[in-house]
């Protein structure tokens, strides 16, 4: 196998690796405390990996011409990256388990409310960020047109029903400092709660490919 095939099977595992954690980071009530404290640092450990990864990413953004397509997946990558920076170091800032000397970094009353909003938009980002990259992995995929509509009315349902889930969630909410606590379900099984977190992330992937597939047409048409 040759080394860019390597890398690019290395960047799809770490992307799968990071959407779990992030499924899981999103499941406090299922987790626990310590848990959550430590996934958040394998997650912050997969984000610097992931950049490394990306580092010719880095390397070409000042060069070459920006169509619709890169400049909307440009400002989403910078946006998720700084918003999981920001959840990192406030998460970090209240710890009390994984890295406890850190601690105290930044008032702890200003870092809880950063830290429930900036984790709640690095879901959503995330979610945006997944579904701009799904027409490129499946572009290599032949499917009827039968199969094509199927699939089509299938990931609309589960995203309308994940974005029914979100909203009733209060998720809204937590993304522009409306409330300083989440409210949690303690009662709910794990299994419903990581199945639900999956079904909202749909709905921001689902976003996300739509948006990618008006970029991509618009581009052809143009021929840019």
């Amino acid at each position: 196998m040759t080394r860019p095939g390597s890398n690019h099977i290395v960047k799809r595992i770490v992307d799968t690796a990071m959407t779990v954690l992030l499924l899981f980071l999103m499941a406090y009530q299922v987790t626990g405390e310590t848990a959550h404290e430590w996934i958040g640092i394998g997650m912050t450990v997969l984000v610097i990996v992931h950049q490394i990864l990306n580092r010719k990413w880095y390397g070409a953004l000042f060069k070459g011409k920006y169509n619709s397509y890169r400049i909307l997946s440009t400002v989403l990558n910078i946006l998720l990256l700084v918003s999981f920076a920001l959840t990192a170091f406030c998460g970090m800032s209240m710890s009390g388990h994984a890295v406890p000397f850190l601690y105290g970094m930044a008032p702890v009353s200003f870092v809880r409310r950063m830290h429930l909003s900036m984790s709640h938009w690095s879901f959503v980002l995330m979610g945006l960020h997944l579904g701009m990259h799904i027409p490129a992995i499946t572009a290599g995929l032949k499917w009827k047109d039968r199969t094509r509509a199927v699939l089509t009315c299938f990931f609309v349902i589960v995203g309308g029903f994940g974005l029914h889930l979100f909203l009733r969630g209060g998720m809204p909410d937590y993304l522009f400092f409306r409330v300083p606590f989440a409210f949690l379900d303690y009662d709910k099984a794990g299994w419903r709660v990581l199945l639900e977190n999956l079904l909202m992330l749909s709905f921001w992937a689902l976003i996300g490919t739509l948006a990618a597939h008006i970029c991509r047409k618009r581009i052809s048409r143009k021929g840019v």
